[in-house]
């Protein structure tokens, strides 16, 4: 291990830049294939089934490998990994550019996924293991604020982009900023690792989980019962395993903390409503609104600039005063947010039907994320904070990926709806008041089962809670994976 960085130094600046935009690039992805469903859709001939599979099948991959890609780190070296991850989504961006159909798209956003599982548990990971105690935490603030920015810009860039050179060009955009991204890691970033790293891997709690989530995940989008029962005996048997593994993905020790339950429970609420509206919202303003994909992009800027201007107040609240109020008060003000969004219809008003319930959710999540990481993270040791905040990352990619897959069948959107905006609109409206149910079940976890007032320094605050702790996160956006 080399001698800690100081942030002021070259080398210690190009530690941010490379985790910066390695993280950035997977988030940014994330949020312009959203904008970019419809043509897609309408391009390759896919129904409702082929766009939630390329959403789901990143998550999917993503979500169930993401604590394994943080072990790996730790073992044969964070850079290295990192480095790894990155070449890997940029190949499988190559094959989603060039994808001729739907199935191949698919694989390939499956092998995206994969990518970033290994290249987000870096990010933050390098940052700690690079830098000087005194510096980290302003490095994690500036890395937390530069996501942020790209989190902003990527849904106006996005929607541009898809109008100007195609969908296509979505994926191709990755290959020269992965480029530099190991240009600069190779070049810049030090190597480190965990001097102790558990004797094995545990690789059959991987396989339940990528087996569980899969299946599940094939059975809500197909409506397939016995994939669901298949799906669901697998992660039952993941549950098993951590229990018993020496070296779990899942320490069963964090859940013996009735906060740390209770913020994974909220987690879990919260984050399959915001998968569904984040998944929905976009295409109910293009296909039902008539909005281009830069105008839809536009549409959900609100959302992020909220978060960027409230998260941190929220945060400084909550570790003065606990987390049970904002994680309480932030669901009830972004279900209000959803109320309002079943305005948007044909031929909808910014101003009047999309800003005010886009402005109202935004607000919501702002007052809502950092006290929840601060919950996760203020619920065990520090020592255990990494892995706590992987698992919660963890929750919150399945539940979304959970939601997209369920949401458009419960809600009775099909590929029909795809070309009829009255039966897309209908289903848009049943699945925002599914949505809406969801956060006030969450608000609800909060006020009866949040009750510690502890919390993390600042410093850990400034990772929202769908970080990837065990390293790193990815910022909050309106268009996420």
């Amino acid at each position: 291990m080399t001698e800690p960085l100081a942030l002021a130094s070259r080398r210690g600046r190009w530690v941010v830049a490379a985790t910066v935009l390695g993280s950035s690039m997977a988030l940014l992805d994330g949020t312009v294939v959203n904008i970019a469903l419809p043509h897609i859709g309408s391009d390759l001939g896919s129904g409702v089934a082929g766009l939630q599979w390329t959403l789901s099948g990143y998550t999917l991959a993503l979500a169930s490998l993401i604590l394994l890609g943080g072990a790996l780190g730790d073992r044969w070296g964070r850079r290295r990994v990192f480095v790894w991850g990155t070449v890997w989504f940029a190949v499988a961006s190559l094959l989603c550019g060039i994808a001729p159909d739907i199935t191949f798209l698919v694989v390939a956003r499956i092998l995206q996924g994969v990518g970033a599982a290994l290249l987000t548990p870096g990010s933050l990971a390098i940052i700690s293991a690079s830098l000087r105690e005194e510096d980290r935490g302003a490095a994690i603030g500036l890395w937390s604020g530069l996501g942020g920015v790209a989190g902003a810009v990527g849904p106006l860039f996005g929607g541009w982009l898809v109008e100007v050179a195609g969908w296509r060009s979505v994926f191709f955009l990755n290959l020269p900023l992965a480029a530099l991204v190991v240009w600069a890691s190779v070049r810049h970033v030090p190597e480190s690792r965990d001097p102790n790293p558990p004797e094995r891997l545990d690789v059959l709690g991987s396989a339940c989980a990528v087996v569980g989530l899969g299946a599940l995940t094939y059975g809500l989008i197909e409506m397939n019962l016995l994939a669901g029962v298949v799906g669901g005996l697998a992660l039952c048997l993941f549950v098993v395993v951590e229990r018993r593994s020496p070296s779990a993905l899942v320490p069963p020790s964090l859940f013996h903390s009735r906060m740390f339950v209770a913020a994974n429970l909220v987690t879990l609420a919260v984050y399959a409503a915001l998968g569904g509206v984040f998944f929905l919202l976009v295409l109910q303003l293009q296909l039902v609104a008539g909005y281009s994909p830069v105008a839809a992009g536009v549409a959900t800027i609100p959302i992020t600039l909220a978060l960027l201007l409230f998260s941190s107040r929220a945060g400084r609240y909550a570790q003065t005063h606990g987390p049970r109020l904002p994680m309480t008060v932030g669901p009830v003000l972004a279900a209000a947010g959803l109320v309002l969004m079943t305005r948007i219809g044909v031929d909808a008003s910014y101003l009047t039907d999309v800003l005010p319930g886009v402005l109202v959710f935004g607000l919501g999540l702002s007052v809502m994320v950092a006290p929840l990481t601060a919950a996760v993270l203020g619920s065990v040791p520090v020592e255990q904070s990494g892995i706590a905040s992987g698992v919660n990352n963890a929750v919150a990619r399945t539940s979304q990926l959970l939601a997209v897959a369920a949401l458009p069948g419960i809600a009775g959107i099909n590929t029909e709806a795809l070309v009829d905006p009255a039966l897309f609109s209908d289903g848009f409206t049943v699945a925002m008041y599914i949505c809406v149910g969801l956060l006030l079940l969450g608000a609800g976890i909060a006020a009866v089962l949040i009750r510690t007032p502890e919390v993390e320094p600042a410093d850990s605050v400034a990772c929202k809670p769908h970080c990837d702790l065990t390293g790193p996160a990815v910022q909050p956006n309106p268009s996420a994976d």
